[in-house]
């Protein structure tokens, strides 16, 4: 069962924009080279593994780079 609470984990107050870190940051998670893309990469990869141990590796690693930040 899962208990969803709208929290931070820890408190943050934000002064200024930084529109070059803010950038950064969605490159790193949506880009080409981000979290995001490598995990559709890993769980489109595992449908034309041969051997069943490697599409359950694939399917681990993808659905684990799909995952939340905070859940890691």
């Amino acid at each position: 069962m899962w208990v969803y609470e709208k929290k931070l984990q820890y408190p943050v107050r934000v002064d200024t924009t930084n529109p070059a870190l803010a950038a950064m940051i969605i490159e790193q998670f949506g880009g080409a080279d981000g979290e995001l893309s490598a995990g559709i990469r890993y769980l489109t990869q595992r449908w034309t593994m041969p051997i069943n141990e490697g599409k359950a590796i694939l399917t681990d690693i993808g659905t684990e780079e799909c995952a939340p930040t905070g859940y890691r």
